[in-house]
Parts: C-alpha cells; sequence; structure tokens
C-alpha cells in the first residue's frame, strides 16, 4: 500500500504507515489534504511512540515474569532441601522444577559416590531412572564424567554451525540434539559431588546463557545440600563412634575387679586408665582360700581397640587358670597354651606378674614374664624389685617361665604393680621410676588407696598428656 491520499465510498481519506511498524497505519479523514500531509508524520510518530512503549512494557513484563519463575524456583529449592536432610527424597520434586522453567523434557541429578567412584542418578524427569547402570566418573564417553573431572560446564547448541557436539558415541534417543550438563560443586574452589543434565528442550533446541546460570544457581544449592548431608552423616557418625567407645570404655573398666573382692583378706586399690577410650592394661585378683589371695597386672603391648580385645583374653584366662589353685609360673604357662595362638596372630606380646600372697607363710611367690615393674615396698628401708622370671608371653616358651619367691612381713610390706606408661618419659620429661618410688617410700603407711590416688596426682602433674596405658595397684596383706 501506498501512503498518501486514498479514495473511499464515504471520502478521500489520508493513510500513513506508522514508523517501525509493518502492521499498523494511521487514517486521517474529514481533513483538507495539505493538513492532512502536514498532521500524518505528527500523529504517525505519536502512535508509534505509544506502540513502542507497549512494547518494550510488553518486553519488561515478560522479562520480569522470567526472573520471577527463577527466583521463585531458586525460593523453592531452598525450601524444598530446607526440609529433608536425605537428597534422594527432594532430587524427584528438584528435577521436575527445573525441567518445568527450563523448559526441558528430560532431565536427571547424578550423585557422586565417593567410595566407588560411580555417579548414580537419584532423580529424573521424562524417563525412569530405575535401572540405570552408574556411570564411572573416569568413563572417556559420558558427558556427565567429562562435567565432573573437569568441574566445567558442558553445552551444545545444533543451531550455532560452530559448535561441536561432544556426547558419546553411544546411540542417543533423545528428542533433540541440544544438551545442557552442569557440575554440582560446593565451597570456593568447588569439590564437585554430582552433575545435573538437561536435554530436549521445548521452546527451540538449544539452551540459552541465561538457562545455564539458573541451573548452576540450582547446582550450587545442591552442592550446599550435599555438602550439609555428609556433615550431619559424618556427625551422626562420629556420635555414635563416642557412644559405642564410651560403651567400650565402661564394659573394660567393669572387667577389672573392685578393691572388696579381697575384703577382710586384703587391702588392695587401682587405678586404670587407658589413653585412649580402651586400652591393653588389667589387673585381677583372686582369693585363694585360707587367707592367701593371688594378684595379677598386666599390659598388652599395644593400646587401643586391638590391645583392649586381646585384655579381654586374657582375663577370661587369667579368671580360669588363677581360680584353679595352681602355682604362679603354672598359671602363667596354662595362660600362655590358651591364648598363645591370639598373641602369634595379631603379633603382640603380654608382660604379666602374677603373685601369690600367703601370710601364714609369710611368703609371696610369684611368676613375672617381662614384667620389670613391680616392687616389694618393707616397713623401712628401699623399695625392693621383684625380677623377672620369663620373658614377656607371647615371646616365650613355656619351658622358660619360672617361679620365685621372697619374704612377706603381713601388715607392713606392700605390694606395688604398675605398667610402664605411668613412669614413661619422653626427652628426659614426665614421671619416672624413680620419682614413682620416692613416692611409695614416702606414703608406705598409708591405705593403698591413698597411696594410689596420691601417686596418679603427682603423675598428672608431670605427665598430662600421656602416650600410654597407665595402671597402678598397691596391696597390703
Amino acid at each position: 500500500m501506498t501512503p498518501g491520499l486514498v479514495p473511499t465510498p464515504t471520502g478521500s481519506v489520508w493513510l500513513a504507515p506508522v514508523p517501525d511498524s509493518r502492521e499498523f497505519w494511521i487514517e486521517l479523514a474529514d481533513l483538507p489534504e495539505a493538513r492532512a500531509r502536514e498532521l500524518a508524520p505528527q500523529v504517525a510518530g505519536i502512535v508509534g511512540a505509544i506502540l513502542n512503549t507497549e512494547r518494550e512494557t510488553a518486553g519488561v513484563v515478560e522479562e520480569l515474569t522470567g526472573v520471577y519463575k527463577e527466583i521463585d524456583l531458586l525460593y523453592a529449592i531452598s525450601e524444598i532441601l530446607g526440609h529433608t536432610v536425605q537428597l534422594e527424597e527432594a532430587a524427584p520434586t528438584i528435577v521436575h522444577e527445573v525441567a518445568d522453567v527450563v523448559g526441558a523434557r528430560r532431565a536427571s541429578i547424578m550423585v557422586c559416590d565417593e567410595e566407588s567412584g560411580l555417579l548414580r542418578t537419584v532423580a529424573a524427569q521424562g524417563f525412569s531412572a530405575e535401572g540405570l547402570a552408574p556411570v564411572g566418573t573416569d568413563d572417556p564417553d559420558s558427558v556427565a564424567a567429562r562435567v565432573f573431572r573437569e568441574k566445567r560446564i558442558i553445552v551444545f547448541d545444533p543451531s550455532d554451525p560452530l559448535s561441536q557436539n561432544p556426547g558419546s558415541r553411544d546411540p542417543r534417543n533423545y528428542k533433540g540434539q541440544a544438551f545442557l550438563s552442569i557440575p554440582i560443586t560446593y565451597g570456593p574452589g568447588g569439590r564437585c559431588v554430582g552433575v545435573i543434565n538437561l536435554t530436549d528442550r521445548l521452546l527451540g533446541d538449544s539452551f540459552t546463557p541465561s538457562d545455564a546460570k539458573l541451573v548452576s544457581a540450582v547446582a550450587n544449592q545442591i552442592g550446599a545440600a550435599i555438602e550439609n548431608v555428609r556433615l550431619v552423616q559424618r556427625d551422626l557418625r562420629r556420635q555414635r563412634l563416642q557412644r559405642e567407645l564410651e560403651l567400650a570404655h565402661d564394659l573394660q573398666l567393669k572387667l577389672l575387679p573392685a578393691p572388696s573382692a579381697l575384703q577382710g583378706d586384703a587391702k588392695v586399690f587401682a587405678i586404670c586408665r587407658p589413653v585412649d577410650s580402651v586400652g591393653g592394661d588389667f589387673y585381677t585378683f583372686t582369693r585363694l582360700g585360707n587367707g592367701r589371695v593371688g594378684i595379677m597386672l598386666g599390659d598388652v603391648s599395644s593400646h587401643g581397640f586391638s590391645a583392649a580385645l586381646v585384655m579381654a583374653l586374657v582375663m577370661s584366662a587369667a579368671g580360669i587358670h588363677a581360680g584353679a589353685g595352681s602355682t604362679p609360673d603354672e598359671v602363667l604357662v596354662s595362660m600362655l597354651e590358651s591364648i598363645g595362638d591370639e598373641l602369634a596372630s595379631t603379633e603382640m606380646y603380654l608382660s604379666v606378674f602374677y603373685g601369690v600372697l600367703d601370710p601364714a607363710r609369710r611368703r609371696l611367690v610369684y611368676a613375672s614374664a617381662g614384667h620389670p615393674h613391680a616392687f616389694r615396698v618393707a616397713g623401712t628401708g628401699e623399695p625392693e624389685r621383684l625380677p623377672t622370671t620369663a620373658p614377656p608371653l607371647g615371646l616365650a616358651d613355656p619351658a622358660s617361665i619360672r617361679r620365685h619367691e621372697v619374704p612377706w612381713v603381713p601388715g607392713s610390706d606392700l605390694l606395688c604393680l604398675y605398667t610402664d606408661g605411668l613412669v614413661d618419659q619422653r626427652g628426659g620429661e614426665g614421671f619416672s621410676e624413680e620419682r614413682l618410688l620416692e613416692e611409695l617410700a614416702q606414703r608406705r603407711a598409708a591405705s593403698p588407696e591413698a597411696i594410689v590416688k596420691a601417686v596418679f596426682q603427682e603423675a598428672d602433674k608431670s605427665t598430662p598428656h600421656p602416650a600410654d596405658d597407665r595402671t597402678l595397684l598397691v596391696l597390703r596383706i
């Protein structure tokens, strides 16, 4: 159509196009030609400006609508993740929401199993995730695996002639060719924990930079959620382990006899403090009749759970063999026969002292398998070390185990047994054996309980952070 004066059945009118628009024209009627020619450009300009404003407004509204959808998506996902610590519960809803806003027919979330190094699909939209084989993070043909390894977005736009398809060489059953794969990372530097995959876009077979930016923001939220789940699970495991360690500590200490077990026959007190929750030190005592008592103290050559398990076996064997009334050397031989295989398989050994005090005969008969930390503290004079009579159990053969006998003054002499952790000096510092013997000699007239507590108080001052289990037992008969 040509702008200008156009005849019509009702008279001539002036027609003129609206600037920047092929769809709109203005019509001026009932005006002289000269006046119409003069006014046409002005009216067309005004109408064009109004149309441009409407178009801009519509564009702003559309843009704001898109931004609102994006904000609403991020808020919705934040709400979803905030109400669960299990990503598997939230993932299906997240995938659906992301696919809906971005306009993808197919979408999935894959999370890395750190132990196996496999990417597992935890949720999918547009296809079933059931039965999908996990993808190795080192798979050279998988786009998701490459996104995970390189921690970068990989996008393919088939409408771009310069874009190369980095997809898998396996046949693709997608309706479209475009795809968008984004790493799920957490924290500065981006520890990658999974991948979001999108394909088959509904509105044109390409994903925009805006789509990538939005999905990246979602991926950051998911990454934070996965990390929170990991921290929560780690904290729960730590709490469970702590409870188990506390239970093991309590149970192990309950294996040790109470001082009241010898009430009437002897006065005894002991403290056993493992450096970890459980340890390899132990002691036990037994009534043998006619006022005789048996006392055993030992140290497994380690600490922690492995030593605690061996210690439990040793105490069980000690309870069986010491109660039989055999001589100390026979008891240690029987114990070696009972636990020798366990000591060999664990490559541990056991230093142990077992003595029988007989007040009627005024004698201490003992066997010491590699345990030099045993002393007789008489009413006067220096403490007397009780020499070992055999190598430690686990290093000794039964024929090498001997017994020894020393005189004993009931009511006066003290038997002092301890483990080497109590006098463990590193770099020349700490609580020494010399200090221990001085404390014993100064307090020899006190009760066994007072002596043990005082010695431990001094040891704690000198060695506030011991490196090994510590046990001290003092007995008077």
